[in-house]
């Protein structure tokens, strides 16, 4: 098809190089995650099904295990769930109390990740 033929339909040509996906950063940091996961797999899949049974145990983990940055470390699952906010206030005590025993040791305000 040609450029223009892609700019009727609505779709807008990629300026990157071919192979090369920089072009999208929500799908370039979903990947980075599994990526240096240390269960990554260092091979091909032998098979589609051991390629969706590795997605399944990582989609799982990703989601509720492993805790984000972006929601002030707590997985999406508890975020969904509207637990957050409890972790957080527990973080919240859980530092004061250290700060208490040890102020020396911290220095500003605390960061528990409540917003």
């Amino acid at each position: 098809m040609k450029s223009a033929t892609l700019q009727a339909l609505g779709v807008m040509p990629s300026l990157s190089r071919p192979g090369v996906s920089y072009d999208n950063p929500f799908a370039e940091s979903l990947f980075k995650t599994p990526k240096y996961r240390p269960a990554n797999p260092l091979q091909a899949f032998i098979t589609p099904f051991a390629a969706r049974a590795w997605v399944t145990v990582l989609v799982r983990w990703y989601n509720h295990e492993h805790c984000h940055s972006a929601i002030h470390f707590v997985t999406p699952d508890q975020r969904h769930a509207n637990f957050d906010q409890q972790i957080h206030d527990r973080r919240a005590m859980l530092y004061e109390a250290a700060k208490q025993r040890d102020p020396l040791r911290w220095k500003g305000p605390l960061e528990t990740g409540s917003a």
